[in-house]
């Protein structure tokens, strides 16, 4: 049998799929990444973990931050790109989609809780590092808009963060564990929307492409994985357009 060639011939012909993706996925529902041209990193100071803790005035300008995305975010609608991972669970085609991204579409769009690896943690929770309490964040958010509360664990007394791995955090074991068992067995890898620079995440994809299996990358710019010898495929264009249409090609083989 001739082996696969474009994306389509990839999708149809793989049984066991895992996407990675970045925030060049969530651009298009209006959410901005962090390091392009109109990134928050143009706007934002870095707040470290530790910062967060130590520096009073730092802590509540994160938590100002993260409020104000929240509430900016919750009406922000998944993109044809998270609806076609969507379908593809949905065709029985995936077995997991390990994220970067903190801002949940892909839960939103229906990707099953059992196949969703968010790495980088969720802007919708927030948590206790010090008992490992975990809640809904959008009250203690409006909490803090409306009266300035600091948000405290009801459980421990510690200080809550919000559900997100900041800079000078490591990555939980939990999540690390998951994002590996996903990657045992699949028979293609598709990155979507990421520069695939930040590590230790853009190792998964790069990994499974090491061990033999396809690996394939949609974006829109360079990426750190460009020009390597374990990639099968590489596509330059949009997400929205190159990955959601490929998809809706292969639904429609499928009736």
């Amino acid at each position: 049998m001739k082996p696969p060639e474009t994306l389509l011939e990839y999708l149809v012909s793989s049984e066991r799929i895992v996407i990675f993706t970045g925030a060049g996925i969530s651009t298009g529902a209006g959410i901005p990444d962090y390091r392009g041209p109109k990134g928050i990193s143009k706007t934002r100071p870095e707040i470290t973990l530790q910062d967060f803790f130590a520096d009073p005035e730092k802590r509540d300008q994160y938590w100002t931050f993260k409020s104000e995305d929240a509430r900016q975010w919750s009406e922000v609608e998944p993109t044809p790109a998270h609806n076609a991972i969507t379908r593809l669970s949905e065709l029985g085609k995936l077995t997991g989609v390990i994220t970067q991204n903190i801002d949940s579409l892909h839960r939103r769009s229906g990707t099953p809780e059992e196949q969703l690896e968010e790495l980088h943690g969720r802007m919708d929770q927030v948590i206790c590092i010090a008992c490992g309490y975990k809640d809904s964040a959008k009250a203690w958010y409006q909490g803090w808009l409306d009266e300035k509360i600091l948000p405290v664990c009801p459980k421990c007394g510690e200080l809550l963060k919000p559900g997100v791995i900041q800079f000078g955090e490591t990555l939980r074991e939990e999540d690390m564990t998951r994002a590996q068992h996903m990657m045992q067995h699949p028979d293609l890898v598709i990155a979507l929307g990421s520069t695939l620079q930040v590590q230790p995440a853009a190792s998964f994809p790069i990994m499974a492409a090491r061990a033999g299996i396809p690996y394939i990358i949609v974006n829109q710019g360079g990426t750190a994985h460009d020009g390597l010898p374990h990639v099968a495929l590489r596509l330059e264009g949009d997400v929205q357009e190159l990955f959601a249409d490929a998809v809706d090609d292969a639904t429609s083989m499928f009736g």
